[in-house]
C-alpha cells in the first residue's frame, strides 16, 4: 500500500487527488490518503445540488461545494473534520462493502478509548450517534472507499448549510440532524487536535498494513492533479448542472436510499428524464434516462424497458420494481406530486 502525502485544503484539488489517485495511478494495487479541507459542502454524485444545499447561506459564509465521484448523500466539511480515501484493486466489484474498509477507523478509536459500531448501509456511530459517512465508487475493478470523519465540526454550520430533507430525518427516527450526529472529539477520555487524530489514525493503518510506504507525487502528477481540479472539479457544470424542465416531480425512499425523479412527458411519452439520489451504484444513471426517453408513462412500460438492464449495477440493493415506482406508482402517473 501507498499512502499519498496531501496538505492541500482546497476541496476541488482533493477530489480532483483522489480522481486522479483512482482512475490514473492504476499501478498502484492499494493507496491511502488522509486530507481536510476547508468549509465545504461535497454533494453525491447522483445528488441535485440545489436541494441538498441552502445556497444563500454558503455564498454568503464562503463555503465550497464540491461534487464527488461516489454516491451517497451530502456531507459538511471543514477544518475539524478529517477525511480518508482507500483505492484497491482487491474488491468485488459493486460490493459495497462498507464495513471492512471502515476497520482501520474502528481500530483507531477503540485504542483511543472510544468503541465505534458500523451501522445502517453506510455510517460509524458511538453511542447511537453518528460520526462519519462513508461511500464508494467502482471502476474498472477498482474501487475507492472514503470517509468523512466529524472531529470537532462546526455543528451550527452543518445544520445550517445543509438542507436535509424530512423524510430523511424521520427515517433516522430523530427529531434533527443534530440529534443524531456527534463529533468525536467530544466521546474521546482526552482531547486532542485533529492533526493529533490524522497522526493517529495514520500509526493504525502503518499497523495494520506493515508494507506501506510512502508515494510523493511527481510535478507531472502535480499538473495533471490540478487540470482535473480547474476542468471538472472547480466548474459550475459538475458541481451544479442544469435544473431540468419537468412536469412530474416523484420522491421516494428506500432503505437502500432515496431517488429523485424529474418526468417531462409529451402526449404521455417520456421527453426527459433526469434522476438523483443518495444511492449508490456502478453505472451513469444517464444510461437509465436515455434509455427510458420514448417510452410510454405507464408503469408496465416503464417496468418493461427497465427490465431489459440490470438495474442492480445503477441502484445497488434496489429491485427493479422498486426504480419503475420512482417514476410511477400501482400504474398511475403522479402529476403534481
Amino acid at each position: 500500500m501507498k499512502y499519498i502525502v496531501n496538505n492541500s485544503n482546497d476541496p476541488a484539488y482533493n477530489i480532483a487527488l483522489e480522481a486522479y489517485a483512482f482512475k490514473e495511478l492504476t499501478d498502484l494495487d492499494e493507496i491511502f490518503i488522509l486530507w481536510i479541507n476547508e468549509p465545504a459542502i461535497i454533494i453525491g454524485k447522483h445528488q441535485n445540488a440545489i436541494q441538498e444545499i441552502n445556497k444563500e447561506y454558503t455564498d454568503a459564509n464562503g463555503i465550497h461545494v464540491v461534487r464527488r465521484l461516489s454516491g451517497g448523500g451530502a456531507v459538511y466539511h471543514d477544518l475539524n473534520n478529517l477525511n480518508y480515501t482507500i483505492i484497491s484493486n482487491k474488491s468485488e466489484e459493486g460490493a459495497f462493502d462498507f464495513k471492512t474498509f471502515s476497520k482501520p477507523v474502528i481500530d483507531t478509536l477503540a485504542t483511543l478509548g472510544v468503541e465505534a459500531n458500523f451501522t445502517g448501509r453506510n455510517d460509524l456511530e458511538i453511542d447511537g450517534k453518528k460520526i462519519c459517512g462513508n461511500a464508494q465508487a467502482y471502476s474498472k475493478g477498482r474501487m475507492m472507499h472514503h470517509g468523512c470523519l466529524l472531529f470537532d465540526v462546526d455543528m451550527s454550520v452543518l445544520a445550517s448549510a445543509l438542507k436535509v430533507s424530512k423524510d430523511k430525518i424521520e427515517s433516522k427516527g430523530v427529531k434533527s440532524v443534530r440529534a443524531r450526529v456527534t463529533n468525536i472529539n467530544n466521546e474521546l477520555p482526552e482531547k486532542m487536535t485533529v492533526l493529533e487524530f490524522k497522526d493517529a489514525i495514520l500509526n493504525q493503518m502503518k499497523q495494520e498494513y506493515p508494507d506501506m510506504d510512502d508515494y510523493v507525487l511527481s510535478e507531472d502528477d502535480l499538473a495533471r492533479i490540478q487540470e482535473i481540479r480547474d476542468t471538472q472539479f472547480a466548474t459550475w457544470d459538475w458541481n451544479f448542472g442544469a435544473t431540468p424542465e419537468y412536469t412530474v416531480e416523484r420522491s421516494v425512499r428506500y432503505p437502500a436510499g432515496k431517488i429523485t425523479s424529474y418526468i417531462k412527458t409529451e402526449k404521455s411519452v417520456i421527453e426527459s428524464i433526469k434522476i438523483y439520489g443518495d444511492f449508490f451504484g456502478i453505472g451513469d444513471v444517464s444510461d437509465i434516462e436515455k434509455l427510458l426517453v420514448g417510452t410510454r408513462y405507464e408503469y408496465v412500460d416503464v417496468l418493461e424497458k427497465l427490465k431489459t438492464i440490470d438495474t442492480t449495477h445503477y441502484f445497488s440493493r434496489m429491485t427493479t420494481e422498486e426504480v419503475a415506482e420512482v417514476t410511477l406508482q400501482n400504474g398511475k402517473q403522479l402529476f403534481g406530486l
